[in-house]
C-alpha cells in the first residue's frame, strides 16, 4: 500500500462520467486524488460518492478543489495531472489554465479524452517547454473507468515509467492463461493478479490512433450484430425474446463478447410503459461522435482497405435519413416474394447456424481491416506497434472485449516476430474462414434475395473474396486511366516498376515505355 504524505499523488481535472469514475478507481487503488471541475456540483458529487463508497476506517483518498491553482499546490512534485475533458478546444483551454497556475516543465499532463491523434502530436510539441504533454486513450465507458478500463498510453517514455504503476493498478485485468477478464464490480476492490490491460503503445499520437481504430472496429462489430438481429427479425420473423435467446447461445461460443452479451440483454428488456420489447420502441436513428468516421477517413487517406468499418459509418449516416426512408419505403419495390427468395421457415435452425458462422467470418474480416490499418499507419509514422500486446489490452475493460481477441493475440505471437501483414494470413483464421465461407455466402445471399440490407456482412465477404483473388479487374481500370489521362500502366511480362503508355486515340496505337 502506498504511504500517505501531506501531498496528493495525482490530480484529475474534469469530473464528468469518465473523469469522476477514473478518480474513484485511482482512489480504490490507494493513490490520493486531488480533483477539480469548473462545475462545483460535480466536485461535490465526487466527494459524496467517495464518502458513500469508502470502507470503514479507511482514508477517503479523494479531495475536491476550488480551482486549478489549489489543485497544483496539493500535488506531490513532479506532478501528474489527468485531463478528462472533451476533445478539441477544451483540452488546450485547460492546458493554458495550468500554465497560468504555475505548472512546471517536469510535470506530466495526461489527456484521456477521445482526441484526434494528430492533435495529440501537435500538443506534445506545443507544450514541450511548459510541461510534458502525454496522452492515454481510455476505453470501457462508465463501468470500465470505475472498475478497470483498457488504457492505451503514448508519448514520452520517461513519463510512462512514472505513470505505469498507477495505470497498471487501475486497468482491467485478465487471466494470462485463459484471456478471460478478472471481474471487479464493487467499490474499494482491487485486483493485483492477472495481466493489466494497458501497455505503452509508442510515441505521441500512437495511443489515440490505436484507440481510434478500436472505435472503428467497434462501429463494425455493433453494426454486424444489428444486421444479424435484422435478418432474424425480418427474415425469420422471430421475436426480440427469441433473438435474445439465440444471441445468448452464440455468446457461449466463438462469438462471445461484451457487445453480444449486452445485445442479448437489450432484446429481453420490456418497455416499462407498454410492456412491449423496448428495442421496438426505440427510434431507428443512430448517433456517432466521430471516431468511427476518423477511422474510415484515415483508411482512405492512407490507402488501406477497410470497407466494413466504412460501411458501419455509412449505416449510421443512412439511419439518420428517417423521413426519406419512410417515403421511399412506399415508392421503391423490393424482391418478389416467391418461394425461391424466402428463408426456409420450416428449418429455421439451418439459417441461424449459417448466420452465426457468417457473423464470425465478418467479425474476423473487420478486425483484419483494423489491424491492417494500424500496421500501415505504424509504418508511415515509424511507430513500433506490438499487435499481440494491443490485442491483449483489448481483452478486457474495453467495448470490443471478447474471447476472440485471445486468438488474435496468439496469431501475432505465433508469427515469431515476422510480419503478419493481414490477419487473414494467420492459419487459425484462414482455415476457419475457408471452413465457414459457404454459410457466410448463404447468409449474404438470403439477405439480398429478401431485400434485407446487410452492408457490413456483405462488404466483409467482398473484402475476403478480394484478398483471395490473385487477379482483380484493376487491369481494366488502369487501362481506362491511361486511356483518358495517360496515367501509364505496368505489364505482367515486364519488371516491376517499368511504366508504359499506349496512344489509345491514334491510328497506330504505339506502345511507349515511360522513363
Amino acid at each position: 500500500m502506498k504511504m500517505q504524505t501531506e501531498f496528493y499523488d495525482i490530480g484529475v481535472i474534469g469530473l464528468g462520467v469518465m473523469g469522476k469514475n477514473l478518480a474513484l478507481n485511482i482512489a480504490d487503488n490507494h493513490y490520493r486524488v486531488s480533483a477539480f471541475d469548473l462545475d462545483a456540483l460535480k466536485v461535490t458529487g465526487l466527494i459524496k460518492q467517495a464518502q458513500k463508497e469508502v470502507e470503514p476506517n479507511r482514508p477517503l483518498g479523494v479531495k475536491g478543489c476550488d480551482n486549478v491553482s489549489e489543485m497544483l499546490a496539493e500535488l506531490e512534485k513532479p506532478r501528474i495531472v489527468v485531463l478528462s475533458v472533451p476533445a478539441g478546444g477544451p483540452v488546450d483551454g485547460v492546458c493554458q489554465a495550468l500554465i497560468e497556475a504555475g505548472i512546471e516543465q517536469d510535470d506530466i499532463v495526461i489527456d484521456t479524452g477521445n482526441s484526434l491523434w494528430t492533435d495529440t502530436v501537435a500538443r506534445e510539441e506545443k507544450y514541450r517547454h511548459q510541461f510534458t504533454f502525454f496522452s492515454c486513450a481510455v476505453s470501457g465507458g462508465e463501468v470500465g473507468a470505475r472498475f478497470g478500463p483498457s488504457l492505451m498510453p503514448s508519448g514520452d517514455e520517461k513519463a510512462w515509467l512514472r505513470i505505469q504503476p498507477i495505470w497498471e493498478a487501475i486497468a482491467a485485468k485478465v487471466d494470462g492463461k485463459t484471456g478471460l477478464p478478472i471481474e471487479r464490480t464493487e467499490p474499494g476492490q482491487t485486483v493485483t493478479e492477472g495481466e493489466a490491460c494497458t501497455s505503452y503503445i509508442g510515441p505521441a499520437g500512437s495511443g489515440h490512433y490505436v484507440k481510434m481504430v478500436h472505435n472503428g472496429i467497434e462501429y463494425a462489430d455493433m453494426q454486424l450484430i444489428c444486421e444479424a438481429y435484422h435478418l432474424l427479425s425480418q427474415g425469420l420473423g422471430l421475436t426480440a425474446i427469441e433473438i435474445s435467446a439465440i444471441f445468448e447461445r452464440w455468446n457461449q461460443g466463438s462469438l462471445n463478447s461484451y457487445l453480444m452479451e449486452i445485445s442479448a440483454d437489450i432484446l429481453k428488456q420490456a418497455d416499462p410503459v407498454t410492456s412491449r420489447p423496448l428495442v421496438e420502441l426505440i427510434l431507428d436513428k443512430a448517433g456517432q461522435k466521430g471516431t468511427g468516421l476518423w477511422t474510415a477517413v484515415s483508411s482512405l487517406q492512407i490507402g488501406c482497405p477497410a470497407p466494413t468499418i466504412a460501411e458501419a459509418v455509412y449505416a449510421r449516416a443512412l439511419s439518420t435519413q428517417k423521413s426519406q426512408r419512410v417515403t421511399l419505403s412506399t415508392l421503391l419495390s423490393g424482391p418478389n416474394t416467391d418461394k425461391k427468395g424466402l428463408i426456409d421457415h420450416t428449418k429455421p435452425d439451418v439459417f441461424i447456424e449459417q448466420l452465426e458462422n457468417a457473423l464470425y467470418c465478418a467479425k474476423v474480416s473487420s478486425y483484419a481491416q483494423g489491424f491492417q490499418l494500424m500496421a500501415m499507419m505504424g509504418k508511415e509514422q515509424e511507430w513500433q506497434l506490438d499487435f499481440a500486446q494491443i490485442a491483449k489490452i483489448w481483452r478486457a475493460g474495453c467495448i470490443i472485449r471478447a474471447t476472440f481477441l485471445q486468438s488474435i493475440t496468439q496469431a501475432y505471437q505465433d508469427a515469431n516476430g515476422s510480419e503478419l501483414e493481414v490477419l487473414l494470413m494467420a492459419d487459425t483464421f484462414s482455415s476457419a474462414l475457408s471452413e465457414k465461407q459457404n454459410d457466410w455466402r448463404q447468409a449474404v445471399s438470403q439477405a439480398v434475395l429478401n431485400g434485407i440490407p446487410a452492408p457490413c456482412i456483405s462488404s466483409a465477404l467482398a473484402y475476403y473474396d478480394s484478398y483471395r483473388s490473385a487477379i482483380v479487374p484493376a487491369n481494366l481500370l488502369q487501362a481506362q486511366r491511361d486511356f483518358f489521362g495517360a496515367h501509364t500502366f505496368e505489364r505482367v511480362d515486364a519488371p516491376t516498376g517499368e511504366k508504359y503508355h499506349l496512344n489509345w486515340s491514334s491510328t497506330d496505337r504505339k506502345l511507349h515505355k515511360v522513363n
